[in-house]
């Protein structure tokens, strides 16, 4: 959707909003494309918000309402952790915590053939990208990134995947990096995989890494970043 702002439209972002608030108005902007994530719809000039949570803003021009559900409304560009449930002879079924399954084309994987269609059992972990997300229609994902190479999506192994709130995956994944996977990254070695479903999947070399890993970010979303180093040089001190 292109759009022209004159100068960004700063007023609302990070401030809390509600269905149906009014949040940028494309007639008072120029020069600017800018994309609508979740929580966001267009009705002419008037771009609204759809459920309540705070106003976001990212680099480029990216806008979206952050808000903390169990529940995940899929949106075009989010990478998700999916659980495959069915497979068809075009594509699997997976499970993303959405109203429904979502679909994985066989050929939607880097170098995907016919004749070499990946197998997944059922209840397979996947890490993927939404690359469709329409009212009223299932959406479809990728194991791959916009050029189309494989990057850090597909299947995850080993480890362990635990559920939060879509806002406690989004803070996971701010950038610069959050203070708690910060903390821990200097203590630890472990591999970690975020959706913006809900779901986190954590691996290590032990179980009790793992563990630690995992319990820190599910008692860290009420945190501030200071309490959340805090709570993370306690734990560490307590496992050395």
């Amino acid at each position: 959707m292109e759009s022209k702002p004159s100068n960004s439209p700063s007023s609302l972002v990070d401030q809390h909003v509600f269905p149906g608030d009014v949040v940028l108005d494309l007639s008072k902007m120029t020069n600017q494309t800018i994309k609508l994530g979740s929580g966001l719809r267009q009705d002419g000039d008037a771009i609204s918000a759809m459920k309540a949570g705070k106003l976001r803003f990212a680099k480029p021009n990216k806008y979206w309402v952050e808000s903390s559900h169990k529940r995940y409304v899929p949106c075009a560009g989010d990478t998700v952790l999916g659980i495959v449930v069915d497979s068809k002879a075009d594509n699997f079924l997976v499970d993303i915590k959405g109203p429904t399954l979502a679909f994985l084309p066989v050929l939607a994987f880097e170098g995907g053939t016919r004749r070499n269609i990946p197998k997944f059992e059922m209840g397979t972990l996947l890490y993927a990208r939404v690359v469709m997300a329409n009212t009223g229609m299932n959406p479809e994902l990728a194991c791959m990134d916009a050029t189309g190479k494989a990057a850090e999506f597909g299947p995850l192994k080993d480890g362990y995947m635990f559920e939060s709130t879509t806002g406690l995956s989004r803070m996971l994944l701010k950038s610069p990096p959050c203070p708690l996977l910060e903390t821990l990254g200097k203590k630890l070695a472990f591999e970690i995989a975020v959706g913006l479903n809900g779901r986190v999947w954590v691996n290590a070399s032990s179980p009790s890494i793992i563990i630690l890993v995992a319990n820190s970010i599910m008692k860290s979303e009420s945190l501030s970043p200071v309490q959340q180093k805090i709570m993370v040089d306690n734990l560490l001190q307590r496992v050395q």
